[in-house]
């Protein structure tokens, strides 16, 4: 285990891969930790540096109290980014993460070269919205909004399978404080007219059950892009890294090669 200590905060932080390869930057959604991208490293080439953290309240990293901001958010990869003395990443954001992927590329293009924009948008759901999910995680504990995440998160046939209950294991286990935290950076954000200033490589990726980013928002999302693609993975939902691993990991693979990434 890797704890970068960036004075206000202290996130952990993983490097798999040849230490000396092309660095990807993996970010991950609203209720999960590092772990949610295992299931697509076996399908990943050599000669990659990957990394990947937990953001603020999720997983070992610190939880300080709620709320948080997306700028701190983005200020706290910057940093592990600066500290790690990565440049020219393809960054990897899935939901919460792709808004922190949204916000770094705009303000550190030194850092990122490439954006994949995973089940995620330039603005997700209604103030109305998060401020509900807080309350009842501030009153119940995620355990109350867990059957209503996993709804939203995986397809129904996934949702049949004995795995199902290892994802909501983690999604319960996250810091009631972390969860609320980063709601509320979310509900904060709007990057409609900061993304639309991007030029650089971007892929969308989208699930076709996803319940809570739908393809439309990804594709609306990615369109504020000149030049950007768009995949649909099938018989997925919001985490299709985990349902449909090799399928990801292939469109994965082939936007590196074709940004030269590798």
């Amino acid at each position: 285990m890797r704890f970068a200590d960036l004075g206000d905060i202290r996130l952990h932080y993983r490097i798999d891969g040849d230490p000396d390869g092309a660095p990807v930057v993996f970010a991950n959604s609203l209720g999960t930790d590092l772990r949610l991208w295992d299931p697509i490293l076996p399908y990943l080439p050599a000669g990659l540096k990957l990394i990947r953290y937990d953001k603020r309240g999720h997983g070992l990293s610190d939880a300080p109290a709620a709320p948080y901001t997306m700028g701190a958010l983005v200020r706290d990869v910057e940093r592990l980014l600066d500290m790690l003395e990565v440049r020219d990443a393809l960054f990897v954001g899935l939901s919460i993460g792709g808004m922190i992927g949204q916000g770094l590329a705009v303000k550190r293009l030194d850092q990122v070269r490439a954006l994949i924009l995973s089940n995620t948008g330039a603005k997700i759901g209604t103030k109305e919205m998060w401020d509900q999910r807080i309350a009842a995680v501030q009153s119940g504990g995620i355990e109350s909004l867990a059957d209503a995440v996993m709804e939203r998160w995986f397809s129904r046939g996934f949702r049949a399978t004995p795995e199902l209950g290892l994802w909501r294991n983690m999604l319960v286990r996250q810091p009631a404080q972390g969860y609320a935290g980063c709601s509320a950076a979310i509900s904060g954000t709007d990057f409609y007219t900061p993304t639309s200033g991007l030029r650089l490589p971007c892929l969308g990726i989208a699930g076709d059950e996803d319940g809570a980013t739908p393809p439309d928002l990804v594709r609306e999302t990615v369109d504020l892009i000149p030049g950007s693609q768009f995949h649909l993975i099938r018989k997925a939902g919001h985490l299709p890294c985990v349902e449909q691993p090799e399928n990801y990991a292939a469109r994965l693979v082939q936007f590196l090669h074709d940004t030269g990434h590798i």
